[in-house]
């Protein structure tokens, strides 16, 4: 037996990792979305999962045991925290590790995105430390205080949130709004770079949470007064920068100084990166490793059977 395999179902991704001799060889496919819409029913993402994943998984699984199958089952390690989409990959799980007579660990999708951003960034010695840490999706955006847990590796405590809008979904209405194509990250970003102007931003906070949904408004304003759609999408993404820099500045000034990292598909916005990572040293996950992965809980599932002497 030989390496890990991991799998995560997502609202956005269907994915499969294989990590090995501190190596990944991952597989992924973004569940399709019809143009105009903003996401999938989880009834379709569920449909979409079990036609994708044989075709995801099954060219990392020839020839292959792995000592123990990691999956995402939950979008985070809080109690009532479901989402179905994930039964997808936990179902498959359960069957490749009974299969090769192996464990199957659980892990939240949140701790995945962690794990793949501490391993592309070099920095899996913080798993045994505490650290802040942000995610920063379109179904999340919060930091969480992490701590060494002995059963879920990552333990998360959340200590800050958007109280409304999530940073994913402000840039995929905007993206829309501007005729981009879902998920408009990447095409927002170099929208935003042809812009000239530098937005200054109060964001709306309470305490360290942030307020987005004043994001989508004043950039639908912008449009109707006429705005360069370049300085509309350049506002966006100052606007997201400005509450995520008032929410890490907050929580720094209540826990001290902590690492602080950045994971998530948002995070991968090299505007709102070179910022953070200039202010507060903070670690990034590499773009491939900040969408949706099944890499992170490949990672999560070595670390597990490691620390039960199984590898």
């Amino acid at each position: 037996m030989s390496g890990f395999f991991g799998i995560d179902t997502s609202n956005y991704t269907t994915s499969a990792a294989v990590f090995d001799g501190g190596c990944i060889t991952q597989n992924k496919r973004l569940l399709p979305v019809k143009e105009g819409q903003l996401g999938l029913r989880q009834s379709d993402a569920v449909f979409h999962h079990v036609q994708q994943l044989p075709q995801v998984a099954g060219p990392l699984l020839r020839g292959i045991r792995p000592a123990a199958v990691g999956v995402s089952s939950r979008p985070r390690d809080q109690e009532g925290s479901y989402m179905p989409c994930f039964t997808v990959g936990a179902g498959a799980a359960k069957m490749l590790a009974s299969s090769w007579e192996v464990p199957c660990y659980e892990f939240s999708h949140q701790a995945g995105h962690i794990a793949a951003a501490l391993y592309s960034a070099g920095r899996l010695d913080l798993l045994e430390k505490s650290f802040l840490a942000f995610h920063v999706s379109g179904g999340t955006t919060e930091a969480v205080l992490v701590q060494p847990d002995p059963v879920h590796i990552v333990g998360a405590k959340i200590v800050a949130s958007s109280l409304d809008l999530k940073g994913g979904q402000a840039v995929d209405r905007v993206g829309m709004m501007l005729g981009l194509k879902f998920p408009a990250g990447p095409e927002l970003e170099k929208l935003a770079r042809r812009s000239e102007k530098s937005f200054r931003i109060h964001p709306s906070m309470k305490g360290a949470d942030c307020s987005l949904s004043g994001i989508e408004n004043k950039c639908r304003k912008m449009l109707e007064d006429g705005e360069p759609k370049e300085d509309i999408a350049r506002y966006c993404l100052d606007a997201l920068l400005a509450a995520l820099d008032a929410m890490c500045g907050a929580l720094l000034e209540e826990y001290g100084d902590l690492p602080v990292l950045f994971a998530g598909g948002v995070m991968s916005n090299s505007i709102i990166r070179t910022s953070l990572e200039k202010k507060y040293g903070a670690v990034f996950a590499q773009p491939e490793f900040s969408s949706d992965n099944a890499a992170g809980i490949a990672v999560l599932a070595s670390v597990k059977a490691q620390r039960e002497g199984i590898a």
